[in-house]
């Protein structure tokens, strides 16, 4: 785990001593990958490719103002004692608040520059299944979003995490330590790398989308499957998550949005499959 990647030069104006985070670094090359990979394919479906970094930079605007804003909706209570020293802080990042803000900055950006939305939806499935599989790995890397208490062999420990894997912390999230773990490690508690189960479970998700993207069914059918898959991902990995956000019983706000995700994705690659079965074959010239 390296949290601090490293700190600016004293001398260097307005950033002496200021840290470069793991986590920073893995999402600018999240964003960085996921822009690669669509101007790739949109090069290869004849469209600007160029135009890519026009959606990669609305998605970023979106993805940080959305992730901190629902963040800020979780922890209401904490943003009132702190004020807006709580909003611009380092921590506080939640991926569904980043994506539904992306999307829609990213909507409006393709709508403006009237390129086919359908296509382009699946066009930016993979990279997204990808970017948030690297964007994971600074998670890991600064020791943040970490899972319950384990025993087992997949067990790691976080005692520079944000915040450390410590058996105050793990409680503050609902969390009971086992007293005969409390016994066995000490304060410092071994908990479930719930980041790398999400690398490894997008990055199969990516592999998968990458082979069938050239697809014979209607625009938007891609998507739609990423996004029952990337809410299957979620919502499996939330039950190894500490989350103190469990308001509907075992089940956390991210699982209920994963819920509808899978439906929404269910439902409409069914559809987009159904009607381009249902469009007539094409005849033949001559």
């Amino acid at each position: 785990m390296f949290p601090i990647l490293f700190e600016f030069p004293d001398w260097v104006p307005g950033l002496g001593g200021q840290p470069v985070t793991t986590f920073g670094v893995m999402m600018f090359f999240a964003f960085l990958t996921g822009g690669f990979l669509i101007r790739r394919e949109m090069e290869r479906e004849g469209l600007e490719g160029e135009r890519a970094w026009d959606l990669v930079f609305m998605a970023v605007i979106g993805g940080v103002v959305g992730a901190k804003l629902y963040y800020v909706g979780l922890n209401w209570s904490e943003f009132q004692a702190q004020g807006l020293r709580y909003l611009f802080s380092r921590g506080g990042m939640v991926w569904y608040g980043g994506f539904i803000l992306a999307t829609a900055f990213v909507v409006w950006e393709i709508r403006r520059r009237e390129l086919p939305l359908g296509k382009m939806a699946d066009i930016v499935a993979p990279p997204l299944a990808i970017s948030y599989a690297v964007g994971r790995v600074g998670c890991f890397l600064v020791g943040d979003d970490w899972g319950r208490p384990t025993d087992s062999w997949v067990g790691m420990t976080f005692p520079q995490g944000s915040p450390p894997t410590t058996v105050t912390y793990i409680e503050r999230f609902g969390v009971t330590v086992p007293p005969e773990m409390i016994a066995k490690y000490g304060d410092v508690i071994p908990v479930h790398p719930t980041q790398l189960y999400e690398v490894a479970m997008s990055t199969l998700i990516f592999l998968f989308l990458w082979r069938i993207r050239k697809h014979s069914h209607r625009a938007g059918w891609l998507f739609m499957v990423w996004l029952a898959l990337a809410g299957v991902e979620r919502f499996v990995v939330e039950f190894f998550r500490a989350k103190d956000d469990r308001f509907f019983g075992i089940f956390t706000v991210a699982q209920l949005i994963s819920i509808a995700l899978i439906v929404v994705g269910l439902v409409w690659a069914a559809r987009l499959r159904a009607s381009s079965a249902d469009r007539p074959e094409p005849v033949p010239a001559g």
